[in-house]
């Protein structure tokens, strides 16, 4: 038998149709199906990060190559306000569905009425929270097109091209229950660090009031110690029916973004520091 007809089931149309649409839907919760970026596989999301990539990667630094910086300091300001107000929002609207996260902390089960308004709520505000996450891509376009290239770090593109895939799984697969902790957690954690970045376009006049910046990155290790309790907690309570896999999943990936902004953290505010006062202490002994 020839290497062709043996691939040959494997790249029928059926078979083809199989893997890019219908293996999606198997499992799926058949409401997420409706909304847009949700129908079969998550093949337009893995584009856009495909595509952010390669700004990042190639186009952008192409197009930035012998073009001064711009300046974009009001459209920073009007975006981040955007940012804030959404955020604002969706963590507002996490309380009044979720019974102010409550409902998210344990073995809560997903509802899957879909005559339900309440949970056509949750619908919407899990939607646009996954939304948000593209939205959210535009930290580092302005990044190159600011050429600030040295905040472009590992860790800010990892998280960035990570979690629209992250929130599209559990969209699709988990839209509710203890699987919102992270929406009602991460809206709440946006809301301050938005606010924060809206407050340092204002230049140096509003310097000496934003001595908090550091606390942000402890409020996102926080927030990962957080997440993984949670689903810690769900792995060892008694008549779960929550998938564990999820929890898995949520732990792993929790724990490595934990690390990456605990060594964010410790370059940025132990190790610099140290050297800044290395480096003072060798002028005065010279």
């Amino acid at each position: 038998m020839s290497l062709a007809s043996n691939w040959s089931p494997l790249l029928s149309d059926k078979s083809f149709n199989f893997y890019y649409y219908d293996m999606w839907q198997l499992y799926d919760d058949p409401r997420s199906a409706s909304w847009p970026f949700f129908r079969g596989g998550p093949w337009s999301t893995l584009a856009i990060i495909a595509s952010y990539l390669y700004f990042v990667k190639v186009f952008g630094p192409e197009l930035m190559k012998g073009r001064n910086a711009f300046d974009l300091k009001k459209i920073i300001l009007i975006y981040n306000v955007f940012m804030v107000m959404i955020s604002v929002w969706m963590f507002t609207e996490a309380c009044l569905l979720l019974n102010w996260g409550l409902d998210t902390w344990g073995c809560q089960p997903v509802n899957h009425n879909a005559n339900d308004p309440i949970e056509d709520r949750k619908l919407l505000l899990g939607w646009t929270f996954f939304i948000t996450k593209f939205i959210e891509l535009s930290d580092t376009v302005f990044f190159i097109l600011r050429k600030k290239y040295s905040q472009l770090s590992g860790l800010h593109i990892i998280h960035h091209s990570m979690v629209p895939i992250l929130v599209w799984i559990g969209f699709k697969f988990l839209p509710g229950g203890a699987n919102a902790f992270f929406l009602y957690i991460n809206s709440l954690v946006h809301v301050i660090m938005y606010c924060y970045y809206a407050l340092s376009t204002f230049g140096p006049r509003l310097q000496p009031y934003l001595w908090w910046k550091k606390y942000l990155t402890k409020l996102q290790i926080i927030q990962f110690v957080l997440i993984i309790t949670n689903s810690v907690r769900l792995l060892f309570l008694p008549n779960c029916s929550a998938p564990k896999a999820f929890s898995y999943l949520s732990i792993v990936n929790a724990a490595l973004f934990l690390v990456l902004f605990a060594s964010f953290y410790r370059q940025s505010y132990f190790v610099s520091k140290y050297r800044h006062k290395s480096k003072k202490l060798l002028q005065t002994n010279k």
